[in-house]
């Protein structure tokens, strides 16, 4: 499906622009979007719009890295928007000259909907500012889909702040699952934010794209919050690994205890198997065999043996 907007040099705001009306004067600037379109609608960006060959075929080809183009007057920018749900990344992507912005992409996106409906509204509140051209359109698009990071960020903050008040006694394999998990969940947004990140620097510092310089504020505000979430990124990054050693630790201490534990089982009876194993013994010639109370002193001596043992580990604090 394709969807076109038309700016006056009014300001006025038209919908359903014709096709063929897009390259007309009786419009300052268009916006076309792609939305989801169809093999006969992707030609277009070939017959009708004679965008460089290089730059279609990075649309056709998903899913390719942030980056931003130059051809001729048009500036080809790759951009990722990311699902909440499930962090997967999704391309949009936009060609940007000084009349004609043009966004593509192949699934719906709620973030080129929301800029779509952001600049149907300036029909009542009357902001030409905004209608100075495409790249103020662009703008808002890459401001929506940055503005979606920061929910999936939190998402995994609020995760991390439940791991870090679950008490010692939690399963540690589970907790540490937990954490593998939320670092897998935070290297994929990883994979976007920085890219996106040095997308934003290269076009503030930009000298190709129209306008910039009018728009420069906006766009740096854009790479703030970008520099905000890698910064948020790679702290919980730190913290996950903070945990996982803390787990890790843990899970050790516990093991520590548990064989320190039956070593002193162990040792304990130890001496107390040596009298059984030596009384147990098949020799006719045993003096004690044939004491009244050789059975009730050798268990005394057994138990006053064990006894003396576990006083001695006690006060060496090896049970603490």
């Amino acid at each position: 499906m394709i969807r076109i907007l038309g700016i006056t040099a009014e300001h006025e705001i038209v919908e359903n622009v014709p096709l063929e009306a897009v390259h007309s004067d009786q419009y300052s600037w268009c916006w076309v979007d792609f939305n989801q379109p169809t093999a006969k609608e992707d030609e277009l960006l070939s017959s009708f719009f004679h965008f460089h060959p290089l730059a279609i075929e990075d649309c056709m080809h998903l899913l390719q890295r942030p980056k931003m183009d130059y051809y001729g007057d048009t500036q080809f920018l790759v951009l990722h928007t990311v699902k909440r749900d499930t962090l997967n990344a999704e391309e949009v992507d936009l060609f940007v000259n000084d009349r004609l912005l043009v966004s593509y992409h192949s699934q719906q996106q709620r973030e080129v909907d929301n800029a779509w409906e952001r600049v149907l509204s300036y029909r009542t509140t009357k902001r030409p500012v905004w209608m100075r051209g495409p790249i103020a359109a662009a703008y808002l698009i890459i401001d929506k889909i940055v503005d979606e990071y920061f929910p999936c960020v939190f998402d995994i903050e609020d995760e991390l702040d439940t791991l870090e008040k679950l008490g010692p006694n939690e399963a540690v394999d589970e907790l540490l699952n937990q954490v593998f998990a939320l670092r897998s969940r935070l290297l994929k947004l990883r994979r976007t934010i920085i890219p996106m990140r040095d997308l934003m620097y290269r076009v503030i510092n930009s000298q190709h794209i129209q306008q910039i310089d009018e728009h420069h504020s906006y766009f740096g505000d854009i790479y703030d919050h970008l520099l905000k979430l890698s910064d948020m990124i790679e702290s919980d990054r730190e913290m996950t690994s903070d945990l996982r050693d803390s787990y890790i630790s843990l899970n050790s201490n516990r093991m520590n205890g548990i064989m320190k534990t039956l070593t002193v089982i162990t040792t304990v009876f130890m001496p107390l198997t040596l009298i059984a194993g030596i009384y147990g013994m098949n020799f006719e010639n045993m003096p004690e065999l044939h004491w009244k109370y050789g059975y009730f002193g050798v268990l005394g001596l057994m138990v006053v043996l064990g006894a003396g043992m576990m006083l001695l580990f006690t006060k060496r604090g090896w049970f603490k």
